[in-house]
């Protein structure tokens, strides 16, 4: 008598209608996110009037606190319920960005970033918290692989469309894109997100706080977050530096928000692919060869106007298409980027967990984006005085100059690549002294154990 065998269960990959709607809204939030701030910097200088280094600092502070806050606004929230704190959320993204696009005083425009910048701390938590809670044991994986998709789906979708906004209507009206964005993921937060009623007791604010008094009492965690500042300082640049380095030098037909989409296309297309490649090495080794390659994207970059000069302004690619050598040296440099993120983030991510204690790895990882706060406020801070030296606003030339007398202005423009160069190769070799005085460390104590 033949047995049968017992079929195996089928592992169900169907997600709740919660799930789907939060990745709408996070898409959503995303376009606008990323429209909006591929040209902050140009709407702070062009249309509000600050100066290069006043609009570093205040994109820098911004972006920064951007990274800093939803650990302690995701307290908030686990009080106040996921739907309440989206319908919040994308209430103060609406009412941020509209009046960003009808007002330009430059203490209103504060305001109302600070009034965005509160409703953005609010979504990364409750859409990753609703991702969580909506996905089990079985389809957890490819729920998150999913929601990564949307995400850069949303963030390439954005910086496409916004180039035409642009050059169409206007700077400032790249806004209003991102408040109807907005607009149309609150109304799905109102009309279609259901309440959640999972009891669950998040942390308070109090201890969010001794969370990070544990993370910044840990001198290794410390140490790596301060090296790999480095990486995020140079990547920082395609919304600090690059868009006004190529329309001061290219003209407002230039397009940088496409060049910026070539990070996104990078990872994308390569990241499950090296991550599968290093999986059986160290992640600091990971880490490594990741900061060896950032200072080849600086130099990529600061190779266009050589390029320029030695083969002029239109370069024949395989006889399909011509480009400008800062086009082409722009792409090279964002795809290296891009690979070398590939390398780092992933792993990063993994060691920053691997050194918490056991029970707050969510708290920790809430925390791992410290290097973005960093690198945000040190690379806005330094591209606002780098442009002013090296590439400096039209308006502030003397009036009258003929374009050979401009050109003098920006001759030297390339040379502000070469600080990130120097960033990204003092970093390769802090992250290699790190790696070797750690393991010695690791080493021996495990020799002694």
């Amino acid at each position: 008598m033949t047995q049968q065998s017992t079929p195996q269960p089928k592992i169900k990959f169907k997600f709740p209608q919660e799930f789907w709607i939060a990745n709408f809204m996070e898409l959503c939030e995303r376009a606008a996110y990323y429209g909006f701030f591929i040209v902050l910097t140009l709407y702070l200088t062009n249309i509000v009037g600050f100066t290069d280094t006043e609009t570093g600092i205040v994109a820098g502070v911004f972006y920064a606190l951007l990274y800093f806050l939803p650990p302690f606004v995701g307290a908030i929230s686990d009080k106040i319920g996921f739907r309440n704190g989206l319908v919040l959320a994308f209430g103060l993204l609406t009412t941020g960005y509209s009046l960003l696009g009808m007002f330009h005083t430059k203490g209103l425009v504060i305001l109302f970033l600070l009034i965005t910048l509160i409703g953005g701390s609010f979504i990364k938590p409750l859409i990753t918290g609703t991702v969580a809670k909506t996905t089990n044991e079985d389809n957890r994986a490819r729920g998150y692989a999913l929601f990564y998709w949307i995400v850069n789906i949303g963030a390439f979708s954005g910086k496409t469309f916004v180039p035409y906004i642009r050059q169409g209507m206007g700077l400032e009206y790249v806004n209003f894109f991102s408040a109807g964005m907005s607009f149309l993921a609150m109304l799905f937060a109102l009309f279609f997100f259901k309440q959640n009623n999972d009891s669950h007791k998040g942390k308070t604010v109090a201890e969010v706080f001794e969370s990070l008094k544990k993370i910044v009492l840990q001198p290794r965690l410390v140490i790596l977050i301060l090296i790999v500042s480095g990486f995020w300082i140079i990547q920082q640049q395609l919304y600090a530096t690059m868009p006004k380095y190529v329309i001061r030098l290219r003209g407002d037909e230039a397009r940088p928000e496409w060049l910026a989409n070539v990070n996104p296309a990078v990872v994308v297309l390569f990241v499950v692919l090296i991550t599968n490649l290093m999986k059986k090495r160290k992640a600091v080794t990971s880490m490594l060869v990741g900061m060896i390659l950032m200072p080849f994207s600086a130099f990529a970059m600061s190779f266009s106007q050589s390029l320029e000069s030695a083969l002029g302004t239109d370069i024949s690619i395989w006889g399909l298409i011509s480009m400008h050598p800062i086009t082409i040296m722009l792409i090279i440099g964002i795809a290296i980027q891009g690979l070398a993120e590939c390398f780092i983030s992933p792993r990063f991510l993994e060691y920053f967990s691997f050194l918490a204690p056991k029970g707050e790895e969510g708290v920790y990882l809430g925390f791992s984006h410290l290097h973005s706060f960093i690198s945000a406020l040190v690379g806005f801070i330094m591209s606002g005085f780098l442009l002013d030296k090296y590439c400096p606003d039209p308006k502030t030339l003397p009036l009258g100059l003929t374009e050979m007398q401009k050109a003098v202005y920006y001759q030297d423009a390339h040379v502000i690549w070469y600080y990130f160069l120097a960033i990204g190769f003092t970093s390769a070799i802090a992250l290699y002294i790190f790696k070797y005085v750690t393991e010695r460390i690791d080493n021996k104590k495990t020799a002694v154990s």
